[in-house]
């Protein structure tokens, strides 16, 4: 690996502290406060964070009256030092674990899409392997779910890419995810043998929140047929919620097929026919490059893959 003569002078020179101020700023809004949050007086605050601007190579704050305003640096900065410290958090986490006599833990991020087949049996045979490992699952939108790996909060998301750096990250895909249009049992559409798009607006609908993948891949389906979102929209990435909701009105939501195939099963919803033009794209394993995936975090890749794979 090519070794970077910048990121050598800058790892010389960066201190943790530094970063702990510079976190305790945007916290408490002074650098009054921050030093008085960190237990340092505050000409050695000052101190120190002209010594950080001084080994970054630029101003990372304009000062307006009493206070700190961070500039387009210092915004960037700050995003790198939020993953800093969750990384941080989480090798304190996994030592923790390991040092109480566990195999440490696993915090993953999964769309919906990945947890009936994918998910679960890749963690079933991963368990088989680490008895003792803890897993934290947390099941959201993919903007979301890579908001919390960028913080440290997660080790690794199922999900899609969503405006994020492919230089920061690493994307595998796994698999694609097929989408069902989705109503109650007794819905005046469901005994339908085929609709039109036109049909579907005569109903309210629930919808993702905005900037998910799904909510982005609904709002070209109305664009292609000229509609503008139906008013009065419901907005939730829960699925319990949204089928909740559907069975007990006429409300219309579109959700994984995977999903929607298993509720149908058990006379829970029904799929309605209609076959959406737009598709999502594939999701796979989202890792950060600068942080190395543990054992156990590497293995449940490869099983992930494997489970995929038959599926396929």
């Amino acid at each position: 690996m090519d070794t970077n003569p910048r990121s050598i002078q800058l790892l010389n020179r960066l201190r943790m502290r530094q970063v702990s101020l510079l976190l305790a700023i945007e916290e408490q809004g002074t650098l009054r406060g921050a030093s008085a949050q960190l237990g340092m007086t505050q000409p050695a605050a000052t101190k120190m964070l002209h010594e950080l601007e001084d080994a970054l190579g630029q101003a990372l704050f304009d000062r307006v009256g009493r206070g700190l305003r961070l500039t387009e640096a210092g915004r960037c900065v700050l995003a790198y030092f939020h993953g800093m410290r969750g990384t941080l958090e989480a090798l304190g986490r996994e030592l923790k674990a390991l040092h109480q006599g566990s195999a440490g833990k696993l915090s993953i991020g999964s769309i919906m899409a990945a947890s009936p087949a994918l998910l679960t049996g890749a963690l079933i045979r991963l368990k088989a392997l680490y008895p003792l490992l803890s897993v934290e699952i947390t099941v959201g939108t993919s903007d979301r779910l890579l908001e919390l790996l960028q913080q440290g909060q997660l080790d690794l998301v199922v999900g899609r890419v969503t405006g994020i750096s492919a230089d920061e990250h690493l994307f595998t895909p796994v698999a694609e995810e097929a989408l069902s249009v989705v109503a109650a049992v007794e819905h005046p559409l469901a005994a339908r043998p085929n609709l039109a798009f036109k049909a579907l607006l005569a109903y309210p609908w629930i919808l993702q929140p905005r900037g998910s993948p799904l909510r982005e891949v609904m709002e070209q389906e109305f664009r292609s047929h000229q509609a503008p979102l139906p008013q009065g929209l419901i907005e939730t990435a829960s699925i319990l919620t949204t089928t909740n909701l559907i069975a007990q009105s006429q409300m219309i939501a579109v959700i994984p097929e995977t999903i929607a195939s298993r509720y149908e099963q058990h006379g829970l919803l029904r799929v309605l026919p209609y076959a959406l033009r737009h598709r999502l794209e594939s999701f796979g394993s989202i890792l950060r490059r600068d942080r190395p995936a543990s054992g156990p975090a590497a293995r449940f890749l490869a099983l992930l893959r494997e489970t995929a794979a038959p599926l396929g």
